[in-house]
């Protein structure tokens, strides 16, 4: 209840119908401020009505989703090419490693980013050169990803054998790894790339270019027919092939063990028979992967480039196995038994 001074009755109701009215419209009335003070030793009344403060309002600060780049892949349109496995990779090429039949091929003269899939050409040139596996070598603030910022656990002064940064390099796509490889190369990492080319161009390897050893760059480039050259190429490496596809690798840094795993959980599968594989990841190139496996008895070179989503690399990959070993060989070889829906020719057998 608000108490109020003694007062003629008449202001008296006038005063109590104010506060009621004031208070149905939402209005506090300070009760102290209704009993009589006085101020400098005379008598007055002094009232106050005070407002609830208005609820501020809290501007949200909207913040603008930034689209993420789209891959080269994407931005050339490739993404809308279809093709009748529903395969998310926008560059897609199988062919049978002994007979050179295309099983399957999309966009596979395509011109793109290979992100990782560059570890591939490093590990031959290093393998073929013969260098002793067993020389240490040291990470370097050289070696260290300026392109993307990449991170990685082999800190600056790690020292390892060039057959552990080969290893590595190839099983988990160490880019530190890959990089010093390229930079203690005879003659250095100019040297190096130039024989990147070098050895491309003596495979046939027409529209690809290597810029650097790690991937890192857009700039290395090369086509899904070239990729499955390299491929078939590299599978009769012994040592590529040990190394890429090993699941995990233990190396000691300092007084760390320190655990590496391959990139490619397909290694692990009961359900394939790989013989070499690479992946490969950065923005402008989208999910890479190509690999030599064995699927229904064929031995099969399988390259997917600019695939869109984590996972996308993978489960095409097993689209194609599950397609291939439902599908046994037509009788009249030499002509792809599927493809992209606008070039698809399927055998009559």
């Amino acid at each position: 209840m608000v108490r109020l001074p003694l007062l003629d009755s008449k202001l008296h109701k006038k005063i109590i119908s104010c506060v009621f009215l004031l208070a149905s419209l939402g209005w506090v009335v300070d009760a102290q401020a209704l009993t009589p003070r006085h101020d400098n030793g005379n008598p007055g009344m002094a009232g106050r009505i005070k407002a609830k403060p208005t609820p501020k309002r809290v501007a949200k600060r909207m913040v603008a989703a930034v689209p993420a780049k789209p891959s080269y892949g994407e931005a050339a349109g490739l993404h809308a090419s279809r093709d009748n496995l529903a395969l998310k990779s926008s560059v897609a090429l199988v062919i049978d490693q002994d007979t050179k039949e295309v099983l399957f091929q999309k966009n596979e003269s395509a011109v793109l980013p290979i992100a990782s899939i560059t570890k591939l050409m490093t590990g031959v040139l290093v393998s073929e050169a013969k260098l002793p596996m067993e020389e240490l070598i040291t990470i370097s603030q050289a070696d260290v990803d300026t392109e993307k910022g990449s991170r990685s656990r082999l800190s600056v002064g790690t020292v390892l054998s060039r057959g552990e940064l080969l290893h590595l390099a190839l099983m988990s796509s160490e880019n530190r790894a890959a990089h010093a490889l390229g930079r203690t190369y005879p003659g250095g990492l100019g040297v190096f790339v130039s024989l990147m080319n070098a050895k491309a161009s003596a495979l046939g390897m027409r529209s690809t270019s290597y810029v650097e050893p790690t991937g890192l760059s857009s700039k290395n480039q090369s086509s899904a027919t070239d990729l499955a050259t390299l491929v078939s190429y590299a599978h009769g490496n012994p040592t590529l092939r040990e190394l890429s596809t090993s699941p995990g690798y233990d190396v000691e840094v300092g007084n760390r063990t320190l655990r590496f795993n391959n990139t490619n959980r397909l290694v692990k599968s009961p359900a394939w028979d790989i013989g070499l594989q690479k992946t490969g990841y950065i923005s402008e190139a989208g999910q890479c992967l190509v690999m030599q496996a064995k699927v229904a008895g064929r031995k099969l070179i399988m390259v997917f480039l600019d695939s869109a989503g984590k996972l996308s690399r993978i489960a095409d990959a097993e689209r194609v196995r599950h397609w291939v070993e439902s599908n046994p060989p037509p009788a009249n070889r030499g002509a792809p038994i599927a493809g992209m829906e606008r070039d698809l020719r399927l055998s009559s057998n």
